[in-house]
């Protein structure tokens, strides 16, 4: 294969994992509860196979899917953005990064200011990201104080007001937060979230966000792949996921739509390698605020995407649509969610055989190395063979 297009739908997992009620996921099941609403469509991604992945009856599985599929397991012991990417891309993270439900340590928080001129800090809690700004972006404004906040992921988050601190400053602001947030502190990332608006009329967040990732500890495909001197096109937050390491090209987008659409547009580029793309919403606009019908609504958008796509694909193009974790929607929770995730695998050169449950994202980078043709040690089993015609 020449080239290898591998799309996160992030957070649309399929179903809890085993270990599910360990993390307080029991029950979760993002897939099956967004397609409850009259706003979701699975007509295009049907015939590739994701009704017939293990554990999605529901969806009514059809006779001859013509792509490959699987519901993959993580291995790590974690449900967020960073480990799960991680292990897609062949790290297994045997402990879970740091989080802090009581907020952060107040010397950390004393240092971080410091070494940001003084500006001071508000919150330091656990925080719906839409009702923070709300809740102390009036005492924001006034102050010059920075909101920082976390969530029950390892995330260290700073909002500011765009006209108090334009996007690059608050960036400057959280690169200082990376440095500091090292060893037990080490959260995944470090997320700027800058927003605008007045107390009257309320504060809105706006697409400037952008996160400062721990590196990863390991080898990635990413860095095997740009080792072996081949491409790799980082599309939406892939860059920011992998601090940058192990990427070629960064193409930055804002939104689903524009992340389909910049993807779709490399097909038309004779590149060699991998392209891989993370849409964001699925996690951000809809499964962190419990929107159902929005969710669905834009899995409804990719599935209409997908036959456009494929169309244009050439003879040794391969598209894998996968996700990174859960972010169930109907769960009573606003969290990620501890869930299986599907993999659909499409081209010319595919066969469509049902993989049925593997036992780790990492499959995936084992899978995209042989396909591409680049040694890679990953801990994942390759099903490379099992799915490419003769």
């Amino acid at each position: 294969m020449k080239r290898v297009f591998l799309v996160i739908l992030d957070s649309c997992g399929c179903g809890e994992l085993p270990d599910a009620a360990l993390f307080g996921d029991a029950g979760t099941h993002t897939l099956k509860h967004i397609s409850g609403s009259d706003k979701f469509s699975c007509k295009n991604t049907r015939k590739y196979g994701i009704a017939n992945i293990d554990g999605q009856e529901y969806l009514d599985p059809v006779d001859n899917p013509k792509g490959a599929f699987a519901r993959l397991a993580e291995r790590s012991m974690g449900k967020d953005t960073t480990i799960g990417h991680w292990e897609i891309s062949g790290i297994i993270s045997e402990k879970p990064l740091p989080t802090f439900p009581d907020g952060f340590p107040t010397g950390l928080l004393d240092e971080f200011s410091k070494r940001c001129g003084g500006v001071g800090w508000l919150c330091n809690k656990p925080y719906s990201g839409t009702v923070v700004i709300n809740d102390y972006g009036k005492e924001h404004l006034e102050t010059g104080k920075l909101i920082v906040y976390t969530s029950a992921d390892s995330v260290f988050q700073i909002a500011a007001h765009e006209e108090l601190y334009p996007p690059e400053k608050l960036y400057e602001f959280c690169r200082i937060a990376r440095e500091l947030l090292v060893g037990d502190l080490g959260v995944g990332r470090v997320i700027a979230r800058p927003f605008v608006g007045d107390p009257e009329k309320g504060f809105t967040r706006t697409s400037n966000r952008h996160d400062f990732s721990l590196e990863p500890y390991g080898r990635t495909m990413l860095d095997a792949i740009k080792e072996s001197g081949k491409d790799v096109i980082a599309v939406g937050k892939i860059t920011d996921i992998f601090a940058g390491r192990g990427v070629t090209e960064s193409l930055f987008t804002h939104g689903n739509t524009e992340g389909m659409a910049v993807t779709k547009e490399l097909l038309e580029r004779d590149f060699e390698g991998l392209c891989f793309t993370n849409l964001v919403d699925f996690d951000m606009l809809y499964g962190h605020r419990n929107d159902i019908d929005g969710y669905a609504a834009a899995y409804a958008e990719f599935d209409g995407w997908l036959p456009g796509f494929v169309k244009g694909m050439r003879e040794d193009d391969v598209l894998m649509i996968t996700a990174d974790h859960g972010c169930d929607p109907g769960d009573v929770s606003t969290d990620h969610t501890r869930e299986y995730v599907p993999l659909l695998i499409i081209g010319k050169k595919i066969a469509p055989v049902n993989l049925g449950t593997r036992s780790s994202f990492a499959d995936i980078s084992a899978t995209v190395c042989d396909m591409l043709g680049v040694e890679f040690d990953s801990p994942g089993e390759s099903f490379y063979n099992t799915i490419v015609k003769e």
